[in-house]
């Protein structure tokens, strides 16, 4: 991603990206994806449950200290064919110096499935 701005939008169009709370429970190597990966399940509670995940993180994390990791993610994106999963949902990051992902999580513990406001 590029550092130019993306055009302005209305708060109407920002109430439309649903981006919540979940913890990951399952973290491994995702090795069919074509940039190293981990294939993550994310428990975002009651109304939303358990989603997959491809997320390019390898560089900063291990896949045995995400689990229990709370980290934010679009959830209602159509879900996107990534090697041979289903990735349902997008989990976000922030680039480092590098462009190398960095997990954007809550700097205290909340309940998993809260929505972004």
């Amino acid at each position: 991603m590029s550092g130019e701005r993306a055009p302005a939008i209305s708060f109407a169009d920002f109430l439309k990206v649903d981006v919540r709370v979940g913890r990951v429970v399952e973290a491994a190597p995702f090795p069919q994806a074509r940039k190293p990966a981990y294939r993550l399940v994310i428990d975002f509670g009651a109304e939303i449950g358990l989603k997959k995940s491809s997320a390019q993180i390898t560089r900063h994390y291990r896949a045995e200290e995400l689990v229990g990791k709370l980290v934010l993610a679009v959830v209602n994106f159509p879900p996107r064919q990534i090697g041979p999963m289903m990735s349902e949902v997008l989990t976000l990051g922030v680039p480092d110096e590098d462009g190398e992902v960095v997990l954007i999580a809550p700097d205290e513990d909340v309940p998993v499935g809260g929505r972004l406001f």
